[in-house]
């Protein structure tokens, strides 16, 4: 068994948010719309995406420091240093994003979604949909 783990980006997350310093730390904190952009290969994969679904987007925080382990919570010098696994800091071993976004408009290989905090040119890892009731699915 190997230890080898190979995840490949299928597109990137084209934003206003350039620099960690001006992006929100939770969507719901003034994040901006963005646009998801996949690569062609992954085309057949979008193909029952629309307007008003709502996905679990998982994304490489590719400007993480990798070599954190414990942090001050929100940047809060005050509060104590805490386990990076007990917070959403994106400075960790794996730096994995994970991101509640909704499709607000399709064009091509380009899905909108509200209120993403990634950076520009952040690697899109995968696209999950989030399952209603049990009923529904």
């Amino acid at each position: 068994m190997s230890d080898e783990l190979v995840v490949r980006p299928i597109g990137r997350v084209e934003s206003v948010l350039t620099d960690r310093k001006d992006a929100p730390r939770q969507a719901d904190e003034g994040a901006p719309d963005a646009w998801l952009v996949f690569d062609e290969e992954v085309r057949a994969g979008l193909a029952d995406l629309g307007v008003g679904d709502e996905l679990l987007l998982i994304t490489w925080f590719d400007r993480a420091d990798r070599d954190v382990l414990a942090v001050h919570p929100r940047g809060d010098e005050d509060r104590p240093l805490t386990g990076v696994f007990s917070t959403r800091s994106p400075d960790r071993p794996n730096p994995v994003g994970l991101h509640r976004v909704t499709i607000t408009a399709v064009a091509d290989l380009r899905l909108q979604v509200g209120h993403l905090e990634a950076l520009d040119g952040t690697p899109i890892v995968d696209v999950k949909p989030v399952l209603g009731e049990a009923t529904e699915r």
